[in-house]
């Protein structure tokens, strides 16, 4: 028993099917919604209808009656034999009738006067609303009713009046009520049909094309020929359909670059293990070194050993790239005109390279930055600016970089300067996206990739501000922490 319920709340819980049968899709709601709703709209007709045709098949009893009336005053009705009277009102199925004139009533003929008339309308003045209300009255509990009837008839001055039941009142409003019913079913139906086949042409099947694309898509996401084909529509759907190709053709990318990522991983993993092997071999050597008394070995071997940690902690750095986010920055007060100084020697720049270096920095211009992270940024935008540069064989040109800052309150702004040919148009359109930005053949783009993650861990902004021929200009915007209360709360207490 506990298994079939499980399995019950099982099926209740579970997430809608990929298809949707026909029943419940958008077409057959939308064919009963539009019945019903030009069915509504009938109701609505159909109360003043068949108000009026109350008014209207009253009135016409009436006109008839003051027809009958002028001759039976001409004539004097009492004088008529009681089955002729009997058939004059038979014939309008009224039981007495009677005129108004100059205040003076007069009965011409009756047969049965009935105990108690139910009801008094004057068919002259008789409101919209009551009118209606008085017809569903009638159609609802009528039958069994006797009706006084009063008003004047064209352009007389006299008032007559009839005593009439209003039993073939109602079988007349029950048949033009079916009529009416059955004529507002076929104009549903018609209306519906056309409708549904106007909208179906024009929204639903274009949303269905939609959404076996997209689930076409979910299944084979790598495939290009999942990705949907919009018609050249001006509407919303047509809208719909270019973003939802633009934003499948997005995707496949992103899951491309994805994939390149993750063999990128994949083969940094499979080497990482040998390269440290060849850099731990190299740092003994580098310890080695500190022991030559060398004066020129001395003053390199710092150096050296600085640039095998950096080695190792880039190849580490590679590997988490493709897999994992950077590590929050460390970040501490540095002097900026030194660890530009670290970028120029590891950077290895030699005279004939042709390549000239300028640090511009004030050597007292402090920054609040993490000095790791702070080095692989400046490292990738200079290596980048040398490599374009060298790159160009014109031998007059010009080829310098350079590194300068600023400080504009709390917020330090470091810009990259170099004098080579550019960034072409694909690169700048995408800069900072990694096997995307690079601006040379072969190139992988992950180092502006790296630069921008890391200035946007310190709460900054890497753009480019400049670049054509001959000057390329990139700013680093890295603000100060904000001091925190407690932080200096307690800082004040220790010097107290």
């Amino acid at each position: 028993m506990s298994d079939r319920a499980g399995s019950e709340i099982g099926e209740a819980t579970a997430l809608p099917t990929r298809t949707v049968p026909l029943t419940r899709g958008l077409s057959a709601k939308l064919l009963v919604l539009t019945v019903c709703f030009v069915l509504l709209a009938e109701i609505l007709i159909f109360l003043p209808s068949i108000a009026n045709f109350r008014l209207n098949w009253l009135r016409e009893r009436l006109d008839t009656a003051a027809t009958l009336s002028i001759v039976l005053v001409a004539e004097d009705a009492s004088m008529l034999p009681r089955q002729v009277q009997d058939e004059v009102l038979m014939a309008i199925g009224a039981k007495a009738i009677a005129v108004r004139d100059e205040g003076v009533s007069r009965l011409l003929i009756a047969s049965e006067m009935p105990p108690q008339v139910d009801e008094h309308i004057d068919v002259r003045n008789t409101g919209r609303l009551s009118a209606m209300a008085d017809a569903l009255d009638t159609l609802i509990h009528g039958g069994d009713r006797m009706l006084r009837v009063y008003g004047q008839v064209g352009d007389s001055t006299k008032e007559f009046e009839i005593i009439i039941p209003d039993r073939r009142l109602r079988t007349a409003m029950l048949d033009y009520s079916g009529t009416v019913a059955l004529l507002s079913l076929l104009i549903s139906l018609i209306t519906a049909t056309l409708v549904f086949y106007t909208i179906d042409r024009i929204m639903i099947r274009p949303i269905r094309a939609m959404t076996r694309s997209m689930l076409d898509f979910s299944g084979h996401p790598d495939d290009p020929g999942k990705v949907i084909t919009p018609e050249y529509r001006s509407d919303e759907i047509g809208v719909a359909e270019r973003e939802l190709a633009e934003m499948q053709t997005r995707l496949q990318r992103t899951i491309g670059e994805q994939k390149h990522l993750a063999d990128l991983g994949l083969a940094v993993s499979k080497i990482n293990h040998d390269m440290r092997n060849i850099l731990a071999s190299a740092q003994l050597v580098s310890d080695r070194l500190r022991t030559v008394k060398d004066p020129t070995v001395q003053a390199m071997a710092p150096r050296l050993v600085r640039a095998l940690d950096r080695a190792v902690s880039y190849s580490e750095g590679v590997l988490a790239y493709g897999r994992t986010q950077e590590p929050p920055p460390a970040r501490r007060r540095l002097r900026l005109w030194q660890v530009v100084e670290e970028v120029q020697s590891l950077l290895g720049i030699e005279p004939e390279t042709g390549v000239e270096f300028v640090n511009a920095v004030d050597p007292t211009f402090e920054i609040d930055a993490d000095p790791e992270q702070l080095f692989r940024i400046l490292s990738n935008l200079a290596r980048n600016a040398v490599q374009a540069m060298t790159a160009d064989s014109e031998p007059a040109a010009v080829n310098r970089l350079s590194i300068g800052a600023e400080r504009q309150g709390s917020v330090s702004r470091i810009l990259v300067t170099d004098t080579g040919p550019g960034l072409p148009k694909k690169a700048r359109e995408n800069l900072f996206a990694a096997f995307r930005g690079s601006a040379r053949l072969g190139g992988t783009g992950l180092g502006l990739a790296i630069a921008y993650e890391l200035v946007r861990a310190h709460g900054g902004s890497l753009e480019l501000v400049e670049s054509r021929g001959g000057r390329t200009v990139f700013a680093i915007t890295i603000p100060d922490q904000p001091v925190r209360l407690d932080d200096a709360r307690s800082g004040l207490k220790r010097r107290a």
